[in-house]
């Protein structure tokens, strides 16, 4: 089953992206190989295994607006909340948002090959993270009635594929499926 897949590492070299080569640190030093979703739960914090929690990413969310801040695609702003003030990370960088929305939107519209396994993978992970943030529907809101339809249809079909068959003959993209497998457990 794609939600028993193993994690395995198959090179520690540094990425050069501080949450990715610290994550490679960690699957380094685990005793024994995690599934995907042990690793997605310990990343993101949704776990309490006392034995485990080291391998959590500390500050995930701050660590990332962060390195989006330090790209200029977030700024930082203080909002005041009556009683308390907050931390937020509006966009600044409409050009980078508005450049993998049409992406998104032209893979499913215009370059829609209709099978997982020819799509380009990023796009592929790109559509999966999207629909496990809740943000796939925001990503083609701005398209015409019938154009929403398709690409709301189409990306429906995709990721109401089964997991297990797809990763079974996915060759390169198991991980994609293992992880959409994860979200919609």
């Amino acid at each position: 089953s794609t939600l028993s897949f193993q994690v395995l590492l198959k090179s520690d070299t540094p990425t050069g992206d501080v949450l990715l080569d610290e994550t490679l640190r960690h699957i380094k030093a685990t005793e024994s190989a995690e599934t995907v979703q042990t690793w997605i739960e310990l990343l993101t914090g949704r776990t309490w295994n006392p034995f485990k929690l080291q391998y959590q990413l500390r500050n995930v969310r701050e660590r990332i607006a962060k390195a989006l801040v330090e790209k200029g695609i977030l700024t930082t702003e203080k909002q005041n909340f009556l009683l308390f003030d907050m931390t937020t990370h509006p966009i600044s960088n409409a050009t980078e948002k508005q450049r993998l929305v049409k992406k998104l939107q032209e893979s499913v519209l215009e370059r829609w090959v209709n099978d997982p396994h020819r799509m380009d993978r990023r796009t592929l992970a790109l559509l999966v993270l999207a629909h496990s943030s809740d943000v796939l529907e925001n990503v083609f809101a701005s398209l015409a009635d019938d154009k929403y339809d398709v690409a709301m249809n189409r990306t429906k079909d995709l990721l109401d594929m089964d997991p297990e068959v797809e990763a079974a003959k996915a060759r390169g993209a198991e991980m994609i499926w293992a992880v959409l497998a994860a979200f919609n457990k």
